[in-house]
């Protein structure tokens, strides 16, 4: 059978008589009961950030949407197709989830795009440099900064990113409105991939902080 990788036919077989097996019940219930998640994480397409494996969640747990540099779009109604401002109606208006969590992490490949003006576009579509151009007046000013080295500049943007993230999903209305009334919460966290460290946003400071584990 080749309509699928082998590698991903195996790690089903893993999956059936594993996780599905220890949890058939679990399934089987979201299934009947639908899914009921309290979190939304808005997270990158990056294959080493796994919202599910960072936080060990489990089916039905966390209402994950992922994109290129976990960016949030302002609100805008112009009849276009946005995907994450969709999954962000459906999660907000229809799952009522209580918190929005924008996860970031290191060495993001969008990130570095950003940071990089001269860089040739990957298709005629420059889909991913017109998607990043959301955070290039924060990149032009990251990229400029001297006394900083490429690492930290990365870094820098890839949290800078996260608060203006936050900041979008504030401009959609079902958002504010629900954070202002206390029913929802908005955080941010930065993943270190080298090393599994997890930063969380200060809602108050904005800064990034290590919470702590014991």
């Amino acid at each position: 059978m080749d309509h699928l990788p082998d590698h991903l036919l195996s790690g089903y077989r893993n999956f059936m008589g594993g996780r599905y097996s220890t949890e058939t019940q679990r399934y089987r219930d979201l299934a009947a009961s639908g899914q009921k998640p309290m979190t939304m994480v808005i997270a990158c397409c990056d294959s080493r950030a796994a919202p599910e494996t960072i936080f060990d969640a489990g089916p039905g747990e966390l209402f994950v949407v992922r994109n290129v540099a976990n960016l949030v779009p302002p609100y805008q109604p112009d009849g276009g197709h946005h995907s994450t401002s969709a999954a962000l109606e459906f999660a907000v208006q229809s799952l009522k989830v209580k918190h929005i969590v924008v996860l970031g992490h290191g060495r993001c490949g969008g990130i570095r795009a950003a940071l990089d003006p001269a860089a040739e576009p990957l298709s005629p579509g420059d889909f991913i440099g017109k998607w990043m151009s959301m955070v290039a007046p924060a990149a032009d000013v990251v990229s400029h900064n001297s006394m900083m080295t490429a690492g930290e500049r990365q870094t820098a943007l890839e949290r800078i990113s996260i608060r203006f993230s936050i900041a979008n999903l504030r401009t959609f209305p079902c958002v504010k409105i629900l954070e202002d009334k206390g029913r929802l919460s908005l955080h941010g966290a930065w993943f270190d991939i080298s090393t599994g460290e997890l930063w969380a946003m200060n809602r108050q400071s904005g800064d990034f902080e290590r919470p702590e584990l014991a």
